[in-house]
């Protein structure tokens, strides 16, 4: 891939043949039902996928492989924006302990230049639901961009000098505009320079996601897939000031069939206020009619039925998370290759895999 063309699409990132590979096994016959997603998977081109499923209350994982052994419960990927909600339950659990408000305007320290609309000032939950009006991505996020790992050089230097220099695509709660950008900017206000940290103190201890983290450990790394674009192995993505976004946070099916069941039922979580939080309607896109709570999407199945969903993507990953909280049922994808404008067809798989378990 020729650079323009890769950097391009750097906004965009975050068939049915049969083909052989090897699975781990889901377990109660679950693994006959998943089967053909991991098919689907590695006939879209991925080298490897793995697929969680929460139903009756169980968590079921299975894996498969064009070559070499299936990836499991444990392996390691890169999640992408599904980062973000993660970012949402911070601000969810900030908002419950009084520190601030949904409706506190965006505020970072001085010499950071926040864009303000011609109506009113960027809000928290302007950021957490799109609404912003910031764009995808800084101004200046590409300038000597390594082009396979586009965030790496990015520094809160940068940040400070690309902010004067972005103007913003709408009124601030005007419209939906998915941003990178708003969702770092999010994280840098909640812990300014310390984002990964307050993620991990906040929201992957209490949940006990251990793997679920920007920081890969040795033990990690020997679990890790192996990501790719267009058949090529590809790095990881790096970002230490947008990593609000999900930008380079890893985690495993395992780690993300807790932090769904935590979704299916707060109750039993210790995060329960925030969780709830996160999963209310905070905005509708007047445009689209595309409903919002924070960080997560609100979607429907072809039966009418309202789902829950984020998905995730990176040069060498992508993956999606969707659940229907009143069946108590939840679906996962992850594979180890970049969906570029094909993300729909990977993302297919995980709502086509939710709604033949919801409605049997």
């Amino acid at each position: 891939m020729n650079r323009r063309r890769l950097m391009g699409t750097v906004a965009a990132a975050a068939g049915t043949a049969l083909i052989p590979g090897r699975a781990t096994a889901a377990g109660d016959g679950m693994a006959a039902r998943v089967r053909p997603y991991l098919d689907r998977a590695l006939a879209a081109g991925a080298p490897s996928a793995v697929f969680g499923v929460i139903r009756d209350g169980r968590r079921y994982v299975a894996g498969a492989a064009k070559d070499g052994p299936a990836p499991d419960g444990r392996t390691v990927f890169q999640l992408g924006s599904i980062g973000k909600t993660f970012t949402a339950t911070a601000l969810a659990r900030a908002v419950g302990a009084g520190r601030v408000r949904l409706d506190t305007p965006l505020t970072l320290p001085p010499g950071f230049t926040v864009p303000r609309g011609k109506t009113r000032h960027i809000t928290l939950r302007d950021l957490a639901t799109h609404s912003s009006g910031l764009p995808r991505l800084p101004a200046n996020l590409l300038d000597d961009a390594d082009p396979y790992n586009p965030y790496a050089h990015y520094t809160l230097r940068d940040l400070a000098a690309g902010l004067p220099r972005t103007a913003l695509v709408t009124e601030p709660g005007s419209a939906y505009a998915y941003s990178n950008l708003g969702f770092g900017l999010l994280g840098q206000a909640l812990a300014f320079d310390g984002v990964d940290v307050m993620l991990r103190r906040r929201v992957t201890a209490p949940l006990r996601l251990p793997d679920t983290t920007t920081t890969l450990r040795p033990d990690m790394a020997s679990r890790k897939a192996v990501g790719h674009m267009e058949g090529e192995a590809v790095p990881d993505w790096r970002d230490r000031v947008l990593s609000g976004a999900g930008t380079s946070m890893y985690s495993t099916a395992d780690d993300m069939l807790r932090y769904l069941s935590a979704q299916l039922r707060p109750e039993r979580s210790p995060l329960r206020e925030a969780i709830e939080l996160t999963q209310r309607h905070h905005f509708t896109d007047p445009g689209t009619g595309l409903r919002l709570g924070l960080g997560w999407h609100f979607g429907t199945l072809a039966d009418g039925r309202t789902v829950t969903w984020h998905n995730g993507g990176t040069y060498g990953f992508s993956t999606c998370a969707v659940f229907h909280r009143k069946s108590g049922t939840a679906a996962l994808m992850m594979v180890n290759t970049f969906s570029g404008d094909g993300a729909t067809s990977f993302d297919a798989l995980a709502f086509d895999l939710l709604a033949e378990l919801a409605g049997s």
